[in-house]
């Protein structure tokens, strides 16, 4: 009997070791300010009702975009326009599709106060923040301080400077592998840059030029968003909207700011002749006036460049 009670208490003795153990570890503070950062991206408290965090709608296995033209909020209503990749945007001077943000410390605090995205008040989320004792001990680890939004929107552009990416077979042909891509490919990189004149809007390394372009998609009508107009009132931006960068644009789909195009394949169709798909559109760009007139093979050999843009191995986290 004494023996069987010795195994009864080791047995919960051994529970109560474990779930102080399994405590400890989840009760661990960060220990810099990009791992602070990550925990609020992947944190639902940023959220109204608790159940949405950024990485709801930005997410790690499709280059923290979305898979759906626009993403649920908290109150399961769809935002106004397409989720893009936070992932390549630490050299971008203007965020979101029509800029309206300067830096990646303004854009983290956008959609956790937007009505519709997260639905937090600024003070509702710093009482919320100072009231969990984990983040308090955090913040004032990494800065000395309590939460307030400043150092929330600090630590998540911290975690959001290391989603970076480099590695692309494109980056392995241009560092001097000439296996890195195909034929194929090579041939679409050259239709890139000549017969589609996509490098004037899509250079640099991460193949964006930080421009406002209009490509067509604004007629007024049911295509009405009037895109960087919205934040300039400049009349001569109605329907201009941020050039995205191509990084891993194998998997971010579906594109533009309205989500419009399901597959890469739909969007060279749509370069390839925009009058086809938008009747009366409004201040398009001269450079879409007339149809490209890709071939077939053209087409498939633009397929290919791109998809050699996407690193092999997103990092999941």
């Amino acid at each position: 009997m004494k023996g069987l009670l010795a195994i009864v208490l080791l047995g919960i003795s051994f529970i109560f070791f474990q779930s102080f153990q399994l405590e400890k570890k989840e009760k661990k503070l960060p220990g810099t300010e990009v791992e602070l950062g990550k925990l609020l991206f992947f944190d639902p408290i940023l959220s109204a009702n608790k159940k949405t965090s950024c990485a709801s709608c930005h997410k790690p296995e499709f280059a923290f975009a979305d898979t759906l033209p626009f993403s649920i909020g908290f109150k399961g209503k769809p935002t106004q326009r397409n989720t893009p990749t936070a992932m390549n945007l630490m050299d971008r001077p203007y965020l979101f599709w029509d800029g309206r943000s300067p830096n990646l410390e303004d854009q983290a605090l956008h959609p956790i106060r937007n009505s519709v995205e997260m639905g937090m008040t600024e003070k509702d989320l710093v009482t919320r923040l100072n009231k969990n004792k984990f983040y308090r001990l955090a913040f004032f680890k990494i800065y000395g301080k309590n939460p307030n939004t400043l150092l929330l929107g600090k630590a998540i552009a911290a975690f959001e400077r290391t989603l970076e990416t480099g590695d692309s077979p494109f980056d392995k042909f241009m560092n001097g592998d000439s296996n890195a891509i195909s034929a194929s490919a090579m041939r679409g990189r050259d239709a890139f840059l000549d017969k589609g004149h996509c490098f004037d809007c899509h250079f640099t390394p991460d193949f964006t030029a930080d421009e406002f372009k209009n490509i067509g998609l604004f007629n007024g009508k049911e295509l009405n968003d009037s895109g960087r107009f919205s934040v300039t009132k400049d009349p001569n931006d109605i329907g201009k909207f941020k050039v995205p960068g191509l990084r891993n644009i194998a998997i971010t789909a579906p594109y533009m700011h309205n989500g419009k195009f399901k597959s890469l394949e739909a969007v060279i169709e749509y370069y390839n002749n925009p009058s086809a798909f938008v009747n009366n559109a409004i201040g398009r760009d001269s450079l879409l006036s007339q149809p490209i007139g890709f071939t077939d093979l053209e087409k498939a050999d633009l397929l290919a460049f791109l998809k050699s843009l996407t690193t092999k191995k997103i990092q999941t986290f």
